[in-house]
């Protein structure tokens, strides 16, 4: 219980703007064709992760948003962000969740479908 205490009150006086995920590169050159199905695979099981689905939903719109729109999202969600870049964020409730790369911005070694 100290602890959600201390992510709240944390989280309220160093509140976080959303920014972009910093440049990565996936352990191979993907499609944007496997990207996107890495991300719906993603977003179907995350909910199975824990957490509460409502959270899990305004994540994937916020993440597939522009900056601006995103941190709306966040804002009114009442998601905290661990790291501005939202890899890790978490609920009022102070349930976790992670956000891998991919599902935020695309690889620096993508390559177009064929």
């Amino acid at each position: 219980m100290c602890t959600l205490h201390f992510i709240l009150v944390l989280s309220r006086e160093n509140t976080k703007k959303v920014r972009r995920p910093k440049f990565w590169k996936h352990p191979q050159s993907i499609t944007m064709s496997e990207l996107r199905r890495m991300r719906e695979e993603f977003w179907d099981t995350a909910p199975h992760y824990g957490g509460q689905k409502e959270i899990w939903d305004a994540l994937r719109v916020a993440a597939e948003s522009d900056i601006n729109l995103a941190q709306t999202i966040v804002d009114s969600a009442g998601i905290i962000l661990a790291n501005a870049d939202m890899t890790i964020c978490y609920d009022e409730r102070g349930a976790k969740y992670e956000l891998p790369k991919y599902v935020l911005s695309e690889p620096t070694n993508l390559i177009p479908d064929s």
